[in-house]
């Protein structure tokens, strides 16, 4: 296993996030001396101490002396970004990266996947969890495959030999003030990446995938593109990807008896539309959701587009704003969705449920057998999956 880190003694400060912790498994991998710091404990901390990994659980971020603070963008604390070290890592591997508004975990999970069953030895860093991979992160000889993200612009510091780029889309009001803004983003990234593959501009493929929706045949399009330009054979590659079983929520069946609960994490007008068509696809009886907004500045500036994409259901609650990184702003409640909700469907059952419990409860009593309920969402309204299969067992 090659050591590119060795002598190097990183800090990662918000080492329980998706991206840190991935981050930090690898740099320990690759020879770094490795510890971190976040303020509460995460699923994705049991890799890391897992890897033999010191993490401080504490209310205030603590760096110790001789170390290199890395450090996430929701903590003011001085060191290098996570972009600066992404980009670090990046460039001491052949890399392919995954970048988009939509499907970038899956696509990315697909690839490194398929790497993995090929005997391709990948190394991956994957914004979610991965059953089939172990984990969101490992280190390996063969192609590094990474998440991107255009969310903060940090993308635009990445040299890798492949991006694939599934869709530019608004998605970030916070960062971005126009769709404009982000094209401009992504034209100014792609002349530097040698290969570039767009995934809106291939057809879905045609074999069935164990995971339902175009969407997903979409993405398992551009997999395939890209992995035959790291050199991979098409049919091996897609043979393979048949077994492929799905991210961590990602239209994640986590259970019911007569009625199915999926968990997703859909947040934006075009994920809450793709997974509400996977699940038409599997003939329910009808589709009921509980959807929590993400972000005041996405639900302020979205909510009619959200209700939109909701209307495709039968009966829908909708929970407050998971406010994430962001401050309240005035006005700004997940009840501008149901109401805008309520003026596209008049009579559909819709719920303003501020409390993730009372969504529960206001689907699970109309609930019938042969139903599908989705929880959707980027905060933790995963919870509301688990409580769901509880009430309908």
């Amino acid at each position: 296993m090659q050591r590119p880190l060795a002598g190097r003694r990183l800090w990662f400060v918000g080492i329980g996030g998706a991206g840190l912790s991935g981050y930090a498994l690898l740099a320990h991998a690759w020879g770094a001396d490795v510890g971190g710091w976040d303020r509460v404990d995460t699923p994705y901390l049991a890799n890391v101490r897992g890897a033999g990994i010191d993490v401080s659980i504490a209310p205030e971020p603590v760096v110790p002396d001789g170390w290199e603070a890395v450090v996430s963008s929701a903590f003011g604390v001085p060191g290098k970004s996570r972009a600066e070290l992404l980009a670090e890592l990046v460039s001491l591997q052949r890399s392919i990266v995954v970048a988009g508004a939509h499907g970038k975990t899956t696509t990315t999970a697909m690839i490194a996947f398929v790497l993995d069953r090929l005997g391709l030895d990948p190394s991956f860093l994957i914004g979610g969890e991965i059953p089939q991979l172990g984990g969101n992160a490992r280190a390996g000889e063969g192609w590094l495959v990474v998440e991107g993200d255009e969310s903060d612009r940090t993308i635009a510091a990445l040299r890798p030999e492949i991006a694939v780029v599934l869709n530019v889309d608004l998605d970030h009001h916070a960062t971005f003030g126009s769709l404009a803004e982000v094209r401009a983003l992504f034209d100014a990234w792609l002349p530097h990446v040698p290969n570039v593959v767009r995934g809106e501009e291939l057809d879905p493929v045609a074999f069935e995938l164990l995971l339902p929706g175009e969407h997903n045949r979409r993405n398992a399009a551009a997999a395939l593109a890209a992995l035959e330009l790291a050199g991979v054979d098409r049919a091996p590659a897609a043979h393979a990807l048949r077994e492929f079983a799905g991210a961590g929520r990602r239209f994640e069946l986590r259970g019911g008896d007569g009625v199915r609960v999926y968990d997703d994490y859909a947040h934006n007008p075009a994920k809450v539309s793709a997974a509400l068509a996977a699940a038409r696809e599997l003939e329910p009886g009808r589709v009921l959701v509980l959807f929590q907004p993400h972000l005041y500045s996405r639900t302020r500036h979205l909510a009619h587009q959200l209700a939109r994409a909701l209307s495709a259901a039968d009966a829908v609650a909708v929970t407050d704003v998971y406010a994430a990184r962001e401050e309240p702003l005035e006005g700004v409640t997940g009840k501008l969705v149901v109401d805008a909700l309520a003026e596209l469907r008049p009579g559909m059952p819709v719920a303003w449920t501020p409390r993730l419990e009372d969504g529960v409860r206001f689907l699970a009593g109309r609930a019938r057998r042969g139903d599908v309920v989705l929880t959707l969402g980027a905060g933790d309204i995963d919870r509301g999956a688990d409580f769901l299969v509880a009430e309908l067992s």
